[in-house]
């Protein structure tokens, strides 16, 4: 067998066992927590408040025209950047053949970086 192989199947068996990990053994100081006791009662409050209030409003917030009155800026939204990039054309990366770069203006007399002539 080549050394390939042989990789291949320590690393097919190594991922097809089972993990070592055992059950979590209940500790009667940790599990009677004030705080671990008001969490088991609030966790479904919580995520029942999240299903039915805050998911749709957050998606009302982030449709025209609540989006503009309340000021959400959604990232990653495509549809704006697609329609963007319809309406302008991109622009040119390489300037046009024979086109030359204007050069830049001389400073007129009196300005700084210009030398006048000495009177004698």
């Amino acid at each position: 067998m080549s050394a390939r192989r042989i990789l291949v199947w320590l690393a097919v068996v190594g991922l097809a066992l089972p993990a070592s990990a055992g059950p979590t053994r209940y500790d009667p100081q940790r599990a009677g927590h004030p705080l671990r006791i008001a969490a088991y009662a609030l966790h479904p409050v919580g995520v029942i408040l999240d299903t039915l209030i805050f998911h749709p409003a957050w998606w009302i917030g982030t449709h025209e025209p609540f989006r503009t009155l309340f000021g959400v800026r959604v990232q990653g939204d495509d549809y704006v950047e697609v329609r963007t990039a319809q309406a302008e054309p991109a622009p040119s990366v390489s300037p046009e053949p024979g086109a030359t770069e204007p050069e830049p203006e001389a400073p007129g007399p009196g300005e700084p970086g210009t030398s006048e002539p000495e009177q004698d």
